[in-house]
């Protein structure tokens, strides 16, 4: 794995001076480590950590499936730069225990949470090592500061159970599964106000087609994007492209052996050319940070919300295969071009700043109120109170285990 790692990076990497850091020494001080590995999951940590080292976020190593997936509970997020419980499973461990929407996190089995390193606890706690509990420190609503331990729920993962007995019905069922978390989703106040919420950008070009045609019978729009980790290259062009009447140049893909400029191409008479706000927040990454960014730049509409994610290259799969008993896969996530937009800048580790900086409370959070999605509705000339904005899309609640957090795509 680690050999693989280090061809890979050293083929196909964007940066072929690897940042200024000495990715030789690096390697020597992973081969060196894994001598002494005490355990597999120290020696695949070793690997990881070299990865870690280039400091990008498309650039990490994904490990294959365990036999069994966990949930704590609940999941947790990164409002502006403190982290709250916002949402907790029904009968689960967590809320037996009186974990509480609204409760700040303050550190995860003692390590204190920050922005900067809120990404990097995820992958760990759900990829490198998964723990069988949590170990919170919480500062509730009324600044009260107490320890609570979560404990996970196991069952077999996805991938074990298609092989078990009707191993079919579970896949069509998940699939079934996947469509309703990812779809669209809609709400209408009148000609004045449509509210589109994209948990992901992986639709078909007739389904963005769709969706910008839902847009042109309104005067206003608020695209929401929070939560949104990116997708299809070809979605987010389709979607740019409606928004817009002539073609746009969006980016320049800047790679390792060249710069190939991006456009996008305008809808023309076919473009929603509305009253338009997009909102984001801290798990809005990638391609949903490209969209927020070129609205912002070409004064399209306005951007509300939280600092976005700052996630933002291109990135391929190399996978791998390693024989020992029997085969396993897994696979290096590589950067390969960063992309540039047309103020001469890149996103990566940045983010994008919105125009009004909209971030809820704990007591927002507690009720159920959404003061961003109030304040985006006004921006586009309609009036929703934070009260009725909380209720409009509500979360839908998977019926899979899902792990505190998911990484970024």
């Amino acid at each position: 794995m680690l050999r693989d790692a280090d061809a890979d990076v050293q083929k196909h990497y964007y940066d072929s001076k690897f940042h200024g850091i000495d990715w030789r020494a690096r390697v020597q001080e992973a081969r060196k480590n894994l001598e002494t590995a005490r355990s597999m999951d120290d020696a695949v940590s070793e690997i990881a950590a070299l990865l870690d080292s280039l400091h990008d976020s498309h650039t990490f190593l994904l490990l294959p499936p365990r036999t069994h997936v966990h949930d704590f509970g609940f999941q947790m997020e990164m409002i502006g730069d403190r982290c709250y419980v916002v949402r907790v499973r029904a009968g689960g461990d967590a809320e037996k225990k009186g974990l509480k929407q609204g409760d700040e996190i303050r550190a995860v089995n003692g390590y204190p949470v920050s922005r900067k390193d809120f990404r990097r606890l995820v992958y760990i706690v759900n990829v490198l090592r998964p723990q069988p509990e949590l170990r919170l420190t919480l500062m509730d609503a009324r600044g009260g500061q107490r320890e609570l331990e979560v404990m996970a729920r196991f069952q077999l993962s996805t991938v074990n159970r298609y092989f078990l007995h009707q191993g079919i019905n579970v896949r069509v069922r998940d699939a079934e599964e996947e469509r309703r978390i990812l779809r669209a989703r809609y709400f209408e106040k009148g000609d004045d106000l449509l509210v589109v919420k994209i948990p992901e950008f992986s639709f078909s070009a007739s389904e963005v087609d769709t969706m910008v045609g839902k847009m042109r019978a309104h005067r206003g729009v608020v695209l929401d994007l929070r939560g949104n980790p990116g997708g299809y290259v070809d979605t987010l062009d389709r979607l740019l492209g409606g928004l817009f009447q002539n073609d746009l140049k969006i980016l320049d893909r800047v790679g390792r052996d060249a710069t190939k400029s991006v456009s996008v191409t305008g809808r023309h008479h076919d473009a929603f050319t509305g009253r338009f706000a997009v909102l984001i927040d801290s798990e809005s990454a990638s391609a949903s940070e490209v969209l927020a960014r070129v609205v912002q730049l070409e004064r399209r509409g306005f951007i509300v919300g939280d600092r976005s994610s700052g996630s933002v290259m291109e990135s391929r799969l190399y996978p791998h295969e390693v024989a020992l008993d029997s085969k396993f896969s897994y696979a290096i996530s590589l950067t390969d071009a960063d992309l540039v937009k047309t103020d001469g800048k890149s996103l990566e580790h940045v983010g994008v700043e919105p125009d009004t900086m909209i971030l809820p409370t704990d007591q927002d959070l507690a009720n159920n109120r959404d003061p961003a999605l109030a304040k985006a509705a006004g921006l586009v000339g309609a009036r929703l109170s934070p009260e009725e904005a909380g209720t409009i899309l509500p979360y839908i609640e998977s019926n899979q285990f899902q792990t505190t957090l998911s990484l970024n795509d």
